[in-house]
């Protein structure tokens, strides 16, 4: 029986079902297959706190677009999916529930508060994956992992104890950013910057003379943003090569307020060309004073409570918060005359990624990875080339970090998470560091163990990804055959957070490299280039979209025009766009299905009939052509530009073209050789197309491949197309874009002259090139039906063809249309002097109008000039009717 598309398309109606079908039939799935080539992509796995926001959404079309190409090359393609377990948001995200219902965090304690993180977990754990699966993510479902399931949990562990035992592990009392509102430390890749107004507090702190006694003549002065550190002051630092302060050095100051004498340090962190050349020295609270204190040991006090209100080292301002302390600090120091000035200012200031807290920098006892050893092979392995980044240009950004690189700070001040396998001996303090709980301490053998309260870094984890997720630290038969993973997909912003994490990782736990390729996208902003955000509402929900234009949609409007490392504009405009591209594919596939007879068979895996006529090679040479380049385009990661060109080959080469052309032959049956052709070229290009297209947009291509034929079970599962040397028809393709170029000019010159589509003329093709004028002889059914002609005649001089014929120049031949077949003269002077007695009547009030002293004296400026336009519009279409009538009545 013939099968035929819906008369319309509805996304709707088929994207569930089609997934599910894929899913039943678990073509997404991949196990070891030494037959054939593996190809790895491991998911940058999702929050299970997330929604899937439009940053989700590209990224996973780029990895999913990847996966389909590779599968249908014939490889055996693996993406590998799962979720991270986002200590601190989820942490927020159940805190805040608890909130709700009059429940702290310490109420419950912390099992009990583990388990509501697992509620959680369970609960809203795996809404992301489903909406994944709407995006038509195909993902290995069946190995879907969590960073904290049993495997991540062993190999974390693993990596940790091993770490610590060479030395690349340590516990100590270090510089970190401190959220005062999460109450933990934070990394330097989730510090955010964000600018803000403020100022700078010029200050002075009096010289201690020799004798003891504190000057009431000779200060340092110096600028602050931050006043309420002071309470922490242990020195100031003048530049050792500043004339100005030379003497000063190994003197004393005396620090307000907290009247403590603190020394003057000579040190070239003291910039002579900043300010005054003089810098308050807080070695507690801030990275560059810390650094400073080590090379003058300087006392390093902190002088906040983790909720950032003062501490005891604060004196009267303890309890206060810091913002409080502040402005009482700055009164005091008015009052005792040693505020010089304060100046307005606008700066950076450090914030948690995740809450937005104003960040402290804090020394804390803290675990860190020592990385001056380990970030060596990353370095190589983008220096080599064994990695390579896409676009290269984020190179520079790779090494301007790994050159800065300071310790990674891993420890957080959370309960969900991978706790830190260390306990510490309630005796001696001696800090064991195992896979499993102690029972006894190996130093002094006491049975009492504390367990860290303290768990790792979310990055830590998921820094194991693409190797724990293969069974690391079992050298299992997948980890053998699919690691190194192909090509790693990511937004940029993460590259310090994840890439860079990952392949250090990778080098040390494997000896080897966890990826190939990294392929950086940008950032999807609104309209207006703005980045998406809660705050500015100018969000889209990728959800929202897919209900209303469909996934298929979605997907081509996100990687049309998309390149490597470039943000992109995300416009509705460009939606519907894509939806007219879905439907004019759904289209013009229906009408070669209904043309189909009863009885015909899909041409998918038939050969090449005879009486293919030179269109059909044509079509077909632009089709290997295309399959050619968009190939070479995948290879390198090109998926903009690969998209545009099957976008343009379908709409533009295949729909506006080629289908226009072979109607005339479809509806033809005395040449059934000739229809038979027509019809095996329309099956054969449309289901090469389809594939070239289903990557992109899977669901839409799939419906119309498996009611085209019921050869294949699936397009997803099929054959790439690939070039084939006998569908190089260099000349036919050279001949029909003459005919192209023919029809181009000539609908050019009948919408110059307005005529209808319905009015059909005469045309002549005039050449002194036989070779030219067999070109329009033998396309001559097609050619006249797209020129609108109702006869060509081809000849070689202009005999017999009216003065007043308009002509078309192409190289090697000219193309005359006589003026009458598309004009009806008569009926057409009629038409332009009526044109002309309205434009005489509008000239004439215009002009009568700009000739009144009265008008031009009280009317506003804006309505003269308009009224002048207007006048200056009239008269030039006066003049071009005037001289088209004398044309005509010559």
């Amino acid at each position: 029986m013939k099968k035929e598309l819906a008369k319309n398309y509805d996304p709707q109606g088929i994207e569930n079902r089609l997934y599910s079908k894929w899913e039943e039939k678990k073509y997404f799935h991949a196990e070891v297959d030494e037959t054939k080539k593996p190809f790895t992509i491991v998911i940058p796995p999702p929050n299970i706190t997330g929604q899937l926001h439009m940053g989700h959404a590209l990224d996973n079309t780029m990895q999913d677009i990847l996966i389909r190409y590779k599968r249908m090359e014939g490889y055996n393609a693996l993406w590998q999916p799962g979720t991270d377990h986002a200590s601190i948001a989820t942490e927020v995200k159940v805190i805040n529930e608890l909130k709700k219902q009059g429940i702290t965090k310490a109420d419950l304690g912390r099992d009990g508060f583990l388990e509501k993180c697992w509620d959680w977990r369970k609960e809203y754990g795996g809404r992301i994956v489903k909406q994944l699966k709407k995006l038509g993510s195909s993902c290995d479902w069946d190995r879907e992992r969590f960073t904290m399931d049993e495997g991540c949990n062993k190999a974390v562990t693993e990596v940790f104890v091993k770490m610590h035992e060479k030395g690349y592990i340590y516990k100590g009392k270090r510089m970190v950013n401190w959220c005062p509102v999460c109450k933990t430390s934070i990394s330097d890749a989730e510090v955010e910057y964000k600018e803000q107004a403020s100022h700078f507090w010029h200050i002075k702190y009096p010289l201690i003379e020799d004798d003891g006694s504190v000057s009431t003549t000779k200060f340092l002065e110096f600028a602050t943003t931050r006043p309420e550190t002071m309470l922490g002051d242990t020195a100031v630092a003048v530049n050792p090569e500043d004339p100005r302060y030379k003497d000063y050095i190994g003197k004393n100051v005396m620090l307000p307020i907290i009247n403590r004498p603190i020394p003057v340090v000579g040190d070239e962190h003291a910039d002579m060309e900043f300010g005054t050349g003089v810098v308050k020295i807080t070695p507690g609270h801030d990275p560059n004073d810390f650094e400073v204190g080590k090379r003058h040991n300087l006392e390093v006090i902190n002088v906040l409570n983790d909720d950032a209100t003062i501490n005891e080292k604060g004196g009267k301002f303890q309890g206060m918060d810091r913002y409080e302390a502040r402005k009482l600090i700055v009164e005091e120091l008015d009052s005792m005359g040693l505020l010089v000035s304060i100046e307005d200012m606008t700066h950076n200031v450090g914030t948690h990624d995740r809450c937005g807290e104003t960040v402290e920098p804090m020394v804390k006892d803290q675990w860190f990875v020592k990385m001056d050893e380990l970030i060596k092979p990353a370095v190589k392995a983008i220096e080599d080339g064994e990695i390579q980044l896409i676009p290269k240009s984020m190179e520079k950004t790779y090494f301007n970090w790994t050159n800065n690189i300071k310790d990674w700070c891993i420890s957080r001040q959370l309960w969900w998470g991978h706790r830190i396998p260390a306990w510490y001996c309630d005796e001696c303090g001696e800090i064991v560091v195992a896979k499993e709980a102690p029972t006894v301490c190996p130093k002094c053998g006491c049975q009492h163990l504390t367990h860290d309260p303290d768990t790792l870094d979310t990055w830590f984890s998921s820094a194991l990804w693409p190797f724990e997720t293969l069974g690391w630290p079992e050298i299992t038969e997948d980890l053998k055959y699919f690691y190194p993973t192909d090509v790693l997909v990511t937004g940029y912003d993460i590259i310090f957070f994840w890439v860079i994490r990952m392949i250090f990782s990778g080098f040390e736990q494997m000896g080897e490299k966890p990826f190939k390729t990294v392929l950086f996208h940008g950032l999807v902003r609104d309209s207006q280039g703005r980045k998406m955000s809660k705050s500015l509402g100018n969000g889209i929900d990728p959800l929202e979209i897919i209900d209303q234009y469909g996934a298929d949609a979605l997907r081509l409007t996100l990687i049309t025009g998309n390149a490597p490392g470039n943000d992109m504009r995300f416009y509705i405009e460009r939606v519907e766009n894509s939806r007219n591209f879905a439907n004019k594919v759904w289209n013009a596939s229906r009408f070669i299905m209904m043309n189909m007879g009863e009885d015909e068979e899909s041409a998918i895996n038939k050969p090449a009939p005879a009486g293919l006529e030179p269109v059909d090679h044509w079509i077909l040479s632009k089709l290997n052509n295309t399959i050619k380049e968009i190939t070479e385009n995948m290879d390198k990661f090109e998926m903009g530009i690969a998209v545009q060109k099957v976008y343009d080959f379908i709409w533009e080469e295949f729909c506006d073209w080629y289908i226009e052309m072979v109607k005339p032959r479809l509806y033809n049956s005395d040449n059934k050789v000739s229809r038979d052709a027509a019809m095996w070229t329309l099956q054969t290009v449309l289901i090469d197309s389809l594939k070239l297209l289903h990557p992109f947009m899977p669901f839409i291509t799939e419906e119309i491949f498996c009611t085209m034929q019921d050869e294949e079970e699936s397009i997803m599962i099929s054959s790439w197309p690939v070039y084939k040397d006998e569908w190089n028809f260099a000349d036919d393709e050279k001949s029909i874009e003459t005919i192209k170029e023919a029809v181009r000019g000539i609908r050019n010159v009948r919408t110059q002259m307005n005529v209808a589509p319905s009015r059909k003329a005469k045309v002549f093709v005039v050449s002194d090139n036989d070779e030219m004028l067999d070109i329009f002889r033998t396309g001559k059914l097609f050619f006249e039906s797209l020129a609108y002609a109702n006869e060509s005649v081809c000849q070689k001089d202009k005999e017999g063809i009216a003065d007043d014929a308009v002509s078309v120049v192409l190289p090697g031949c000219n193309i005359y249309i006589p003026f009458a077949e598309l004009v009806d003269i008569k009926a057409e002077i009629e038409r332009l002097n009526k044109e002309k007695g309205k434009l005489e009547g509008e000239l004439k009030r215009s002009k009568a109008m700009l000739s009144n002293e009265k008008f031009l004296s009280k009317a506003p400026e804006a309505k003269i000039n308009e009224e002048k336009e207007k006048q200056a519009k009239y008269q030039q279409q006066y003049d071009q009717i005037v001289e088209r009538l004398e044309q005509l009545n010559k």
